[in-house]
């Protein structure tokens, strides 16, 4: 058995096949007779090539998200001292040998590939390869992977929410959802999705708690849902409840290609731990998408315009902002109670859209309690960067 070898992926950045891809168009660019060259052995194809071992990694490429079989330079640098040295000629290093940068920073598994059957293996394992990173670019909230996502109409995006007792931690006191089927509607010719009608939503309260438990650090709203009717639930069967909600719009796990749900929730990593806590079975192939890093990317990369903070000083780089201040940067009245399961998760799915597409409608929910209704404000002004709210997830 080989000896199982970790790389740092810094360097390794020449894709393999194009290295011999590059130097048989420079023998085609220069008329090279290279067939009738002591060293043709080498190059009668991409099989033979391989014969003289490479050092390799698989990586994918930062920007076009691809992935690839590399090496390093000083690889193809060996490569040529070998042939000068064996055969007596001198080959230059080609200029058109494909260079990626490798989006992976933690170490690589090194393989030296020196057949076919070895290639073949490796190069198998590469849509794996493109998932992982897959998961960690939309996880860290890249614009262009999510909206790679967004336009493919194919995913299922549910958002969810959670109200837990300040008491007890352990004790889920509501849950919410609200999921929107893209490759359904689009399917069905309703492309954009109008969230009124298109998103599929609820609210649980959990009945044990019902009127007995409440929240007085962070008030909680059981009886404030706006967008449909609120259900009792009975503690024991809440996880069998969410389980089931999500069972229904994944797509069966896989080590290469990504499931069609997408989880999305605002300051995800809450979240996906309390899902974890209530033993909810996700597949490993999801892909979870954190809003509050999405937003934050796309204000950190010039995407958002100006904006301040309720101070009035400029936002600064890389700051977070809650739910309540990202939707009222999008222009939308938040005249609602967030701290409501189903109406945070109803809202984080809405400003994910809003992100995305700022011309979808936004709904007019009933006014539970008399409570105002939510609506979207007035146009801002260009010369009028929006004010938000502070990094308090659900302020």
């Amino acid at each position: 058995m080989s000896n199982f070898t970790l790389v740092d992926p810094t360097g390794w950045d020449c894709d393999l096949q194009s290295v011999y891809s590059a130097y048989m168009g420079y023998f085609q660019l220069h008329g090279i007779a290279w067939y009738e060259r002591s060293w043709s052995v080498f190059f009668e194809s991409f099989e033979e090539f391989l014969t003289f071992s490479w050092p390799s990694i698989t990586v994918t490429d930062t920007w076009t998200g691809r992935a690839h079989i590399v090496v390093r330079m000083s690889s193809v640098g060996a490569f040529l001292k070998m042939l000068k040295t064996r055969f007596g000629e001198t080959l230059p290093i080609v200029e058109n040998i494909l260079r990626i940068t490798p989006f992976e920073t933690s170490q690589r598994h090194l393989r030296t590939i020196s057949d076919y059957a070895t290639y073949k293996k490796v190069f198998s394992t590469l849509p794996a390869v493109v998932l992982a990173a897959q998961k960690v670019h939309v996880r860290n909230g890249e614009p262009k992977a999510i909206r790679e996502l967004w336009a493919s109409r194919d995913k299922t995006f549910l958002a969810l929410d959670f109200e837990w007792s300040e008491r007890n931690s352990a004790s889920c006191i509501e849950w919410g959802y609200a999921a929107v089927r893209c490759g359904h509607l689009d399917t069905a010719g309703a492309w954009p999705p109008d969230p009124e009608p298109n998103y599929r939503r609820g609210h649980y309260i959990v009945a044990e708690y019902a009127d007995k438990v409440h929240n007085k650090h962070k008030p909680s709203f059981p009886w404030a849902y706006a967008f449909g009717d609120s259900q009792l639930v009975p503690k024991a069967k809440l996880p069998q409840m969410i389980q089931a909600i999500v069972s229904s719009l994944i797509s069966p796990d896989s080590e290469t290609i990504p499931n069609t749900l997408v989880l999305v929730s605002h300051g995800a990593t809450g979240d996906v731990r309390r899902l974890e806590e209530m033993k909810i079975k996700l597949p490993h192939n999801l892909l979870i998408l954190d809003t509050m890093a999405f937003e934050r990317q796309l204000y950190s990369t010039g995407q958002r315009g100006a904006m301040q903070e309720p101070s009035g000083k400029p936002r600064e780089q890389g700051s977070n902002l809650a739910l309540t201040g990202m939707l009222q940067s999008l222009g939308v009245d938040t005249q609602r109670v967030l701290h409501n399961a189903g109406n945070a998760a109803f809202m984080c799915l809405l400003g994910l859209q809003l992100l995305l597409d700022p011309d979808t409608k936004v709904p007019t929910p009933r006014a539970p309690n008399g409570l105002p209704a939510m609506m979207r404000g007035p146009s801002r002004s260009p010369s009028m960067p929006p004010a938000i709210a502070s990094s308090r997830r659900w302020a």
